[in-house]
């Protein structure tokens, strides 16, 4: 099913949409000081793309649904997609926006650790790839659980969340695994200069 229900906004006083609201909140906060951070860093035009960069970098290789947020919960609230829906256009989005950027603009990669990192995610699929892969999977779930929470009133009700639970964690821990494999591999290629 495509749609969601409607949202009142006296709804967001519900345990549930308040949860999501606050997540949402949280995230935007995040990215606005980054983004006025990273403007007066590297001026408005490289600021706006390393900022952009970033919020793909976190939409593509965290295995929770925290940057993709920030487009997912308006949409929802706006037209009745489900974030699920919206999910899969903020990937496509994030994915057509690297893509680009690797083909004509890799060097901006270059302007932050994290950007570096993520360079090195991105052009070295075997084995880095598998962290997209986890992250795509973790990321869909918590949609999921999220466009469950927003269709109901109290954390009890959910039946998604309770009956997946235990792949979501496993998930998580394979991601985590990975992603510390990933760190030590590039410590270890800085240490050994």
């Amino acid at each position: 099913m495509l749609q969601g229900r409607k949202i009142q906004l006296k709804e967001f006083h519900h345990e549930t949409k308040r949860s999501v609201l606050k997540k949402f909140l949280i995230v935007a906060t995040i990215f606005v000081l980054y983004l006025i951070f990273v403007l007066f860093k590297f001026g408005f035009k490289n600021g706006l793309w390393v900022a952009l960069l970033s919020w793909s970098f976190f939409v593509l290789c965290t295995p929770i649904c925290d940057a993709g947020l920030l487009f997912d919960l308006p949409v929802r609230l706006l037209t009745k997609i489900k974030m699920i829906y919206a999910e899969i256009g903020t990937w496509i989005l994030a994915i057509l926006l690297n893509s680009f950027t690797l083909a004509l603009k890799p060097e901006i990669y270059q302007n932050t650790k994290l950007l570096k990192l993520f360079f090195t995610i991105l052009t070295q699929p075997s084995p880095y790839w598998l962290i997209i892969l986890l992250s795509a999977i973790g990321t869909f779930l918590s949609v999921y659980f999220g466009d469950e929470l927003l269709d109901i009133i109290f954390f009890h009700e959910q039946e998604k969340y309770t009956r997946h639970k235990k792949k979501y964690q496993l998930v998580i821990i394979l991601f985590l695994a990975a992603a510390i494999i990933l760190l030590y591999k590039e410590v270890s290629n800085h240490l050994e200069l």
